[in-house]
């Protein structure tokens, strides 16, 4: 999934080629995304099983954070060679080869690059479980390709949100749990709804900003599909649905130090208000790093919550 960095400072030129105009490519500010998804499989694994295998978490790591930085090349690249910066309006951060920061064939040969290792990454995870991990692997590579690639890029329908709530939680939380245990527990697919709705609701918020935008480029998402109203809807469902799960994983998990990402309740509850009286555009921006960090928060306090209830026995 791709979101934009909430400023810019155009008073630092960006050269051609450079570090920073691959950061703006591959926007390195997302992976949490990525990451939340993984910490909570394996530490949830650790807590049903009491085991954890550390070289296959750090394969799975490596696996979940390449996805999300094909996803970003791809949507970089997939959106200039479109024309998406065509009209003027964006109101997020410039594409690296929109502006000319880095070429369109570069960026595709750091896809091939990346999907390479990702590969390479899935046939040694095969050592643990088996093909069905390289099926998985192959699912969320083409996933991730598919985004912004493709003569029907997801990004252009209103299955984007759904594609994040599926690869970026379901199948992240469930595949790592897999991969590291050899089972999945009902705790695990409880889980992998609630992070797959935050990170969803990230793309919501990221959508919701850009309905302007891209109803001039042809972008039929959710958002322009349906209109603000429902877009807004969307948002609060998806921000505020992880906390009703939270007491029935900690139910089903038998232990009360899962309730712990509830904690965060208050924050999500500002940021839904916000996000009702946010005016159209930029600041927006602000709201959808905020929903980012606080997947990544929920995401460690149901990790410590785990790890706690397993200390605790």
């Amino acid at each position: 999934m791709s979101v934009e960095r909430a400023t810019v400072d155009t008073a630092r030129p960006i050269r051609s080629g450079s570090m920073q105009a691959w950061a703006v490519a591959t926007r390195p500010r997302t992976l949490p995304v990525a990451i939340s998804p993984v910490l909570v499989g394996a530490t949830l694994g650790f807590g049903r099983t009491g085991s954890v295998d550390l070289p296959a978490a750090l394969l799975v790591l490596a696996a979940a954070l390449l996805m999300q930085l094909i996803t970003n090349m791809q949507n970089d690249v997939g959106y200039t060679v479109r024309g998406g910066d065509s009209s003027g309006t964006r109101t997020g951060l410039p594409r690296a080869t929109a502006k000319g920061w880095l070429s369109a064939r570069h960026v595709r040969g750091a896809i091939v690059l990346a999907a390479g290792l990702a590969l390479a990454v899935g046939l040694s995870l095969m050592a643990y479980r088996g093909w069905p991990v390289l099926a998985i692997g192959s699912a969320s590579l083409l996933a991730a390709l598919a985004y912004m690639g493709g003569p029907r890029p997801i990004a252009y329908t209103p299955f984007g949100e759904l594609t994040v709530f599926v690869f970026f939680g379901v199948v992240a939380v469930l595949g790592t749990d897999w991969v590291l245990t050899g089972s999945v527990g009902v705790v695990s697919g409880l889980a992998s709804v609630a992070l797959g709705s935050l990170a969803a609701a990230a793309l919501a918020a990221n959508n919701h900003r850009d309905i302007a935008h891209d109803r001039l480029v042809g972008r039929r998402t959710f958002a322009v599909s349906f209109g603000p109203e429902a877009s807004r809807r969307l948002y609060a469902a998806l921000l505020l649905g992880p906390f009703l799960l939270v007491p029935v994983i900690a139910l089903a998990a038998a232990a009360w130090t899962l309730m712990l990402p509830g904690l965060l309740l208050p924050a999500a509850l500002r940021l839904r208000n916000d996000f009702d009286r946010c005016p159209p555009g930029t600041a927006f921006n602000d709201l959808l790093f905020r929903t980012f960090r606080l997947e990544l928060w929920f995401a460690a306090l149901l990790s410590a919550g785990a790890l706690l209830a397993r200390t605790l026995g």
